[in-house]
């Protein structure tokens, strides 16, 4: 059963799966992409830079929840695929994981009035249920703001005949200044020029040919949060420039 639900031909408005993350070296970069061969196809856009910025708490408390790895948790982010551009959209994403599975609620929209929308001064527009479970969201935590702006270049991959998705991240980085997606796609990395982060997201369990493709190339399954990465290099940061002070706010992230 097909759990995704399309609000048009192109956007995935409502998604559940699993999602299970690698960290590729160059030489299993170079493998998995010639295994691929013949079982999956890149998509039609190629390799795209794709910008993420996450809201959160002034004292972070969606970040700090989620390293603890609870059996739930959540974040809220807007993504633009690309430099953002007068008229082009962009998406607000809601996403949940409860016992392993990935809950994602999406509605395409523009900066204006997502900033609207988080100074409460209008409500997101879209379908009925999805703008309800967002609103409750936001109103829940009280206070959200920009606290994180993620980047990376992803190529994607399809398989033509099912559900199933794969993605590989290069050069996945951060900045905690110029919280827009419209200045620029630079900022600090997140791991080695020659490392990559695969996702691969499964309906149900993953196909035979794939798990033996990732065994012979020794690609183990891991964790990875690229926001909860830059939270925790902005601390030690943090830490190493003031003496070891651990009172961190808003601010003061900001400020590095």
């Amino acid at each position: 059963m097909n759990n995704n639900v399309k609000q048009n031909n192109e956007a995935i408005v409502v998604m559940k799966r699993y999602e299970l993350k690698y960290i590729l070296n160059k030489e299993q970069i170079t493998y998995l992409k010639e295994k691929l061969v013949g079982h999956m196809e890149i998509d039609k856009y190629g390799l795209t830079s794709i910008a993420s910025l996450y809201y959160d708490t002034p004292d972070y408390r969606l970040i700090r929840t989620s390293l603890e790895k609870p059996l739930f948790k959540e974040k809220i982010r807007l993504r633009s695929y690309g430099l953002n551009e007068p008229g082009k959209p962009v998406y607000l994403e809601l996403k949940r994981k409860a016992h392993k599975i990935v809950y994602k609620r999406r509605v395409q929209t523009s900066v204006t009035d997502v900033n609207r929308f988080f100074n409460k001064e209008a409500n997101i527009f879209a379908d009925g249920q999805i703008a309800r479970e967002i609103i409750y969201f936001r109103d829940y935590y009280k206070t959200l703001i920009p606290a994180c702006l993620i980047i990376y270049d992803r190529e994607a991959y399809f398989e033509p005949d099912g559900d199933l998705r794969l993605t590989i991240d290069y050069n996945p980085r951060y900045r905690v200044d110029n919280l827009n997606l419209d200045t620029s796609m630079e900022g600090i990395s997140l791991l080695d020029k020659d490392s990559a982060i695969l996702e691969i997201k499964v309906q149900e369990a993953m196909p035979l040919w794939l798990t033996k493709i990732l065994d012979d190339g020794k690609i183990y399954k891991g964790t990875f949060s690229k926001y909860g990465a830059a939270y925790k290099k902005q601390i030690i940061k943090f830490l190493e420039e003031r003496g070891n002070q651990t009172c961190l706010n808003q601010s003061t992230l900001q400020q590095q």
